[in-house]
């Protein structure tokens, strides 16, 4: 028995009945030869962690653009507290653990620089419309390792598609991951905000503090145990009737007092005018594209989807210096 086939083994002794199994897997696109050590799941998360576009999301904006302090969440820690979160919950219900982890650390892939205004600009121009949900299984299957993609496991992928409000993943791990973001940023981006000066505690509404706590740490043990308990012994991951209203609401807050607020948004019209003023210059001069952009389009892809690939893979930093090289003035130098 190879160490892969014991673990395996252990995940139909320990695992939940409702839980995912290794040996349970769609399986890959491109079927592959099964490493002796690792079960398929934990083998995705791996090649996600490894990844370039993993590695990007260092750089890539949360909800403060360019912010000084080095304590603002980016869109990797982001990612990084929303695997933890998960991992904690599966662990709880005797879900896969592997599975939840590599679809938390590859939902945000795909995400364009600026976060959710860079987002918003590539939808409003593109013909085809732009949702990072979709870019980021674009950037698994296609981008990544120059167009060969990591060639993840169906389930992965699934989760990573449908870990946004309005979808619904197919496994219970994926809906660990839906929920898990949603806490990680409800969670997160208020502590943002507390530290930038732009919300206060007492301000949260008295009803929703007395359902999910009046602090950061209450808030999130308040959640995550409310999961695990509203969870356990059933065939789905659920929140209690209460607290998923109060979430709601606290996330409504949340728009109206931080993700709509003008102090927080003075810079995104830049950031989308930045975005789309990108898009229109390839659309326009797609000989500039990088090589494997070029190739993209020679197999058929179409320029418009190819423009969107380029740009969803740059960070702050790169579309900001790009933008600067090709439309700033720069001083002459003799």
């Amino acid at each position: 028995m190879t160490i892969r086939e014991s673990l395996e083994h252990w995940e139909k002794v320990y695992l939940s009945a409702f839980a995912t199994q290794s040996v349970n897997s769609k399986g890959r696109v491109r079927p592959e030869e099964p490493c002796d050590i690792r079960p398929v799941f934990q083998r995705d998360r791996d090649r996600i962690i490894h990844s370039k576009s993993f590695r990007r999301l260092k750089d890539k904006t949360q909800v403060f653009l360019s912010p000084e302090s080095d304590h603002y969440r980016t869109r990797l820690t982001h990612t990084l507290e929303v695997s933890q979160n998960a991992r904690t919950i599966a662990k709880a219900l005797q879900l896969n653990e592997e599975l939840v982890e590599a679809i938390a650390l590859g939902h945000d892939l795909g995400h364009t620089p600026f976060g959710h205004a860079g987002e918003r600009a590539l939808d409003e121009i593109c013909p085809y419309g732009f949702k990072h949900n979709e870019q980021s299984v674009r950037t698994v299957e296609i981008l990544e390792k120059d167009g060969a993609g990591l060639n993840l496991t169906w389930e992965v992928n699934d989760g990573i598609l449908n870990h946004q409000t309005a979808n619904m993943p197919s496994t219970l791990e994926g809906k660990v991951v839906r929920f898990s973001d949603k806490i990680a940023y409800t969670y997160h981006d208020m502590d943002d905000a507390i530290r930038a000066g732009i919300l206060r505690e007492k301000d949260i509404p008295r009803e929703i503090g007395e359902v999910v706590g009046y602090t950061p740490r209450e808030r999130l043990n308040k959640f995550i145990h409310d999961i695990v308990i509203s969870s356990q012994g059933i065939n789905d991951v659920r929140m209690s009737d209460e607290v998923e209203t109060a979430m709601k609401a606290l996330r409504k807050f949340m728009f109206e007092k931080v993700y709509c607020n003008d102090v927080v948004k003075c810079e995104e019209d830049k950031a989308m005018s930045l975005i789309k003023t990108l898009y229109e210059h390839y659309m326009n001069h797609t000989d500039e594209l990088p090589k494997f952009f070029l190739e993209l389009g020679l197999r058929g892809e179409p320029r418009e989807k190819v423009v969107c690939d380029y740009i969803s893979t740059m960070t702050d930093r790169f579309a900001i210096a790009l933008y600067n090289d090709l439309y700033v003035p720069k001083f002459w130098i003799k």
